[in-house]
């Protein structure tokens, strides 16, 4: 497995790994166990997929056996919204990490630089986008991104973290970011895909030593059942994609493999989920063909600047990506 030399440790992080999200906590346990078991090394988890306890045991299970120790591991979540003020951060870590099982984090990272009103893990937990459950409101709370970084900064003084990240931000809140932090991002974690590929944030990120995650690296799989794509007028899935496909054709893999295939080439790691062992298994496997310049440019081509990821579609009014 590739790995990515974080600039501010040394550490590194495998180039693929296993994303957490809309895993049921019924199957996450095995789920995890198994893709450790497989090769897995990064494990990509956050707060609100409501599986942080299983994914715990999963990994308690595959140190248990010998099949890998903690160090082996690269253990990733992130502070949600609602625990941006100074006095909340380390809150969310612990309660991770209590969650988890583990002493440390190899990275945490800012979920998303919008603050929305604290509400106390006693309250409840998982943490959601509604300050109210029942009232289904969004409050949003006025936190400066310098005032949250600073705690994070804290967290690897203390040795909570490791490294800390961001997710889910733009060009010019990283300018002002890097402006300040006396630890700069390890890695910003972001939608990458065909579609929204963003060469120009990623290219000035790296420019920075700082890595790049992505999520969403299938495109719209996971966001089908959302109705996301229900007004779409001849909206063309991206595992669909005629050019997707003649390629993995000519290679004799899987559209899933040429998608993860085209970010790893670039420098970029991929947290793929699956509770299917033989995909997850594919997922893998994508160091075992290369793409040629013609096709990585071809895929390049399909860029539509489309955001499947938009905080305005869950946080309403919100336009933070707006121009």
């Amino acid at each position: 497995m590739e790995a990515i030399t974080l600039s501010q440790t040394n550490d590194k992080m495998p180039q693929v790994g296993f994303g957490t999200w809309q895993i049921p906590k019924e199957v996450t346990k095995e789920a995890v166990f198994q893709a450790i078991k497989m090769g897995y090394r990064l494990i990509d988890c956050a707060p609100p997929n409501a599986n942080e306890v299983e994914v715990g045991q999963g990994i308690k299970e595959a140190i248990d056996q010998g099949i890998v120790t903690r160090s082996e591991l690269f253990i990733t979540s992130k502070l949600h919204s609602t625990h941006h003020h100074k006095q909340h951060v380390k809150l969310g870590i612990e309660k991770s990490l209590s969650d988890l099982g583990l002493e440390y984090l190899d990275l945490y990272t800012i979920h998303s630089p919008i603050a929305l009103k604290y509400v106390s893990i006693a309250d409840r937990y998982p943490p959601s986008r509604y300050y109210s459950q029942i009232e289904k409101n969004i409050i949003f709370d006025q936190v400066p991104l310098h005032e949250t970084w600073a705690a994070m900064e804290e967290l690897v003084h203390s040795g909570l973290a490791r490294n800390i990240g961001i997710a889910n931000i733009n060009a010019s809140l990283l300018m002002d970011l890097l402006s300040y932090a006396k630890i700069k991002p390890a890695v910003i974690q972001k939608e990458f895909h065909p579609y929204h590929s963003r060469k120009n944030l990623i290219n000035f990120a790296k420019s920075k030593g700082i890595a790049i995650t992505a999520f969403s690296s299938l495109g719209d799989t996971s966001y089908q059942s959302m109705g996301l794509f229900d007004n779409i007028s001849g909206f063309v899935p991206t595992l669909e994609n005629k050019v997707i496909l003649d390629i993995a054709k000519n290679h004799s893999v899987s559209a899933a493999q040429v998608l993860l295939r085209w970010s790893v080439q670039q420098g970029i790691a991929v947290v793929p989920k699956s509770k299917n062992t033989e995909r997850m298994s594919l997922n893998m496997q994508v160091y075992s063909f290369v793409l040629s310049d013609e096709e990585m440019k071809s895929i390049d081509d399909l860029n539509k600047d489309m955001r499947i990821f938009d905080p305005e579609f869950y946080l309403e009014g919100y336009p933070f990506y707006a121009n």
